[in-house]
């Protein structure tokens, strides 16, 4: 995967636990351009990497902005950039990739963020406002003080198209997801990113009225949750065709797991289908694909996959291992 050099022109603190980055061109020249939904894979001290939205203007190439959380639960990722990075710092970063874009046609488009997942639904606010279409932007936040970004919300130019919904507010305001998705808009789009509880939510409010699953776009922050053995999805084998050694993966087991125990490395990163760094060749069977880091198009070749977090339809993968 290509990479440029950035430097860390500006680090703050955007809100109650959420650490904002401005990134420029180390060597001071312009940024590649990116699309709103697009997000960049930010290679951190110890070896990981990580992917974060870009939430800046699409139509700026002179910095890229980021927002990013610090997880109680972080495996290392949030806790290096709100610790270990500092303005000035060059970094490696893979170029912008978007499984997240905006649809062409739409007639109107409604954003809905809870918390950290307002990051890419800012970009898209910006590039709909710069395309003159339609849009509103609901933004959900347990508090003010955890509320990322509400000084550009408050100055931006489509600052009218935002309505915000605190968790500790007044009821009135709080975000009612089957009151604002009661009524399926023909030709409208919705864009969801937030935590799972949110989208799961959104989600089920949305099904529920009617909405179209083709009007609806979802960000999510890892991979979709894996169902369990009793829905089908039991074990299966690897096999690895440069050794021709067959590696069982049991149903509460990840491929690369199954691997490691087998005594053959893939090289992990973020280990949730969303950073592409375990990415496999697969030379037979049929991967079931739970990342979120292959595109649509990729996933219908059937000859890659994630083994971190992906699993397979048929009883066994051939993989170039």
């Amino acid at each position: 995967m290509s990479t440029i050099q950035v430097r860390i022109a500006r680090k703050w603190a955007e809100a109650e636990g959420i650490a904002g980055l401005e990134l420029v061109a180390a060597d001071g020249g312009a940024l590649p351009p990116f699309s709103a939904g697009a997000h960049i894979d930010v290679h951190l001290p110890g070896g990981l990497t990580r992917p974060y939205s870009l939430c800046g203007d699409p139509a700026d190439t002179t910095r890229w902005q980021l927002g990013v959380l610090r997880e109680p639960a972080s495996r290392g990722g949030s806790a290096a950039v709100h610790d270990a990075l500092a303005e000035g710092q060059v970094l490696t970063v893979g170029l912008p990739r978007n499984l997240f874009a905006l649809q062409p046609g739409a007639t109107r488009s409604l954003l809905l963020a809870g918390g950290i997942g307002i990051t890419p639904l800012l970009a898209m606010a910006e590039q709909l406002a710069g395309e003159g279409a339609d849009f509103a932007f609901h933004v959900a936040a347990r508090s003010r003080a955890r509320l990322a970004f509400a000084g550009r919300l408050a100055q931006a130019p489509w600052a009218d198209r935002v309505q915000l919904h605190l968790d500790d507010g007044p009821e009135a305001q709080r975000l009612d997801l089957n009151a604002l998705l009661a009524t399926p808009q023909p030709g409208a789009q919705v864009y969801l990113c937030g935590p799972q509880g949110f989208i799961d939510a959104a989600l089920a409010a949305a099904r529920a009225a009617g909405w179209a699953d083709a009007q609806l776009q979802v960000e999510r922050f890892g991979a979709a949750s894996a169902p369990a053995a009793a829905d089908g999805i039991g074990g299966f084998t690897l096999r690895l065709a440069r050794s021709g050694r067959v590696v069982p993966v049991a149903a509460d087991q990840t491929a690369v797991q199954a691997l490691a125990a087998a005594g053959v490395t893939v090289m992990t990163s973020c280990e949730q289908g969303v950073c592409g760094t375990c990415l496999t060749r697969v030379l037979g069977g049929v991967p079931d694909h739970r990342d979120q880091y292959l595109t649509d198009e990729e996933r219908a070749a059937h000859d890659q996959f994630l083994p971190c977090c992906s699993r397979a339809c048929t009883p066994e993968l051939v993989l170039d291992l």
